[in-house]
């Protein structure tokens, strides 16, 4: 049932699939081996658990995200408040395209499992917040770099990246609840706005 080659990279994207358009309890190891074509023998030989495969569909994800959206948006040639607004349009545009193929809007993979998961799994929960705080880190860097350009008003940086990434993963989540795209691209548009509410009036 497919090449032993790439049993596990196979897997990873059937986990990957499913864990998103449904979730992580809602799919068992037989439902993935299905989606994937391989074999149970093949699923354990790779993971021992199913949690196993979703830390590594996690890994998979944010690698994918940082190259498809952070590497992107985040360029050190564009000004700091256009890499803010640039990543909010990127997710926009990939979620435009995950609902053509999908039907539905799934939210964030990481916030999807953060909720259902980090009240019971503790190694999904620090997977989650190792990447999470990775995400905080590139942000607070980016308004550290609005601060010093005087694109914004001194402020406490850390706390302003944590609010911005708390306020991504609302608008998926809502934006996720109501099945509506307009939505996530009105409330990404205003992001950098609200940022820029504390903005420096230079004379």
């Amino acid at each position: 049932m497919g090449r032993t080659s790439d049993a596990k990279e196979r897997l990873i994207r059937a986990a990957m699939d499913l864990f998103l358009t449904r979730s992580y309890t809602d799919v068992g190891v037989q439902e993935l081996c299905k989606a994937a074509a391989v074999k149970k023998g093949s699923f354990y030989h790779f993971f021992e658990t199913k949690q196993d495969l979703v830390l590594a569909s996690l890994d998979r994800w944010w690698e994918i995200t940082r190259e498809t959206a952070w590497e992107r948006a985040f360029s050190s040639e564009r000004p700091p408040l256009e890499r803010i607004s640039r990543f909010f349009e990127l997710v926009y545009e990939q979620n435009c395209q995950f609902y053509e193929q999908h039907k539905q809007l799934c939210g964030c993979p990481f916030g999807n499992l953060a909720v259902e998961m980090s009240a019971h799994e503790p190694l999904i929960r620090h997977k989650i917040d190792r990447i999470f705080e990775d995400v905080i880190g590139r942000l607070q860097r980016t308004l550290d770099e609005a601060v010093e350009a005087s694109d914004l008003s001194p402020m406490d940086t850390r706390e302003t990246a944590l609010a911005l990434w708390a306020y991504y993963e609302g608008i998926l989540i809502l934006a996720k609840a109501r099945q509506d795209l307009d939505l996530l691209k009105r409330l990404g548009q205003r992001a950098v706005r609200f940022l820029q509410v504390s903005r420096r009036h230079v004379a």
